[in-house]
């Protein structure tokens, strides 16, 4: 036996300063959307829902849709029940999606590097990644749109 710890994360970038780390079984699908805009949408229509999306890198210049296919990514998320959100999304911006296995000996606590919205902060082979607080951010969507 071995006290190897792991897990499957997804890697998604968010902006130019910040990429987040999610466990696997936290994503509903990762969308395609062709011949997209330069911004995301604010909502996005998916499998019959209109699911809201945040956008962490509106304002930083970090590309959201490639410039040669002009297509671009939308993470969409498993809501919490009972949070009257059951999807949303965030704009995947930027290079560095992925799914990878990581062990516990592989990453370095960096909690200086969390950000507001960000349960936890870590290093891994040189890259700082932010731990979401997923429950808090679909709280603030449901609650923006309960407003709207």
């Amino acid at each position: 036996m071995t006290d190897d710890v792991s897990h499957w994360c997804v890697l998604i970038p968010c902006s130019k300063t910040e990429s987040w780390a999610v466990p696997q079984n936290c994503l509903a699908e990762i969308v395609t959307l062709h011949d997209a805009t330069e911004r995301p949408p604010e909502a996005l229509s998916w499998r019959g829902m209109s699911v809201p999306v945040l956008d962490f890198g509106n304002d930083d210049g970090s590309a959201w849709r490639e410039q040669h296919g002009g297509a671009g990514l939308i993470a969409i998320f498993l809501g919490l029940e009972g949070e009257d959100c059951d999807y949303w999304g965030i704009a995947v911006r930027g290079e560095g999606l992925a799914v990878k296995r990581v062990c516990a000996q592989q990453v370095e606590d960096a909690p200086e590097a969390a950000q507001q919205h960000a349960t936890a902060a870590f290093k891994l082979q040189g890259a700082v990644y932010q731990v979401p607080d997923l429950a808090l951010l679909q709280k603030k969507i449901a609650t923006s749109q309960a407003m709207a």
